[in-house]
């Protein structure tokens, strides 16, 4: 929870970004939300152990660097549209 005295322009624009929420369906006008992040891509150095009756499978903590991947997604909600482009590895 943010206090209103911490940082009230702060509170105000919030406030303005939900209520993008709240607007009706407008198919010329979509809500369009975007999300990115990055992930570490490992591979294993060793083969996990199988599982075995009454055990699960035993991975190794050991791993080697295997590059970075940036995930992007674009999503309509209201449309019912998700967008997630695959871009090469760089």
């Amino acid at each position: 929870m943010i206090a209103p005295e911490a940082n009230a322009a702060f509170v105000a624009n919030m406030e303005d970004v939900l209520a993008v929420y709240q607007r009706p369906h407008d198919p010329l006008r979509p809500v369009v939300c975007l999300d990115e992040t990055s992930k570490q891509l490992i591979k294993e150095t060793r083969a996990p152990a199988p599982a075995k009756p009454g055990r699960k499978a035993r991975h190794d903590y050991e791993y080697e660097r295997n590059g970075v991947a940036n995930l992007f997604m674009m999503f309509a909600p209201l449309e019912g549209k998700t967008v997630c482009p695959l871009l090469r590895l760089r």
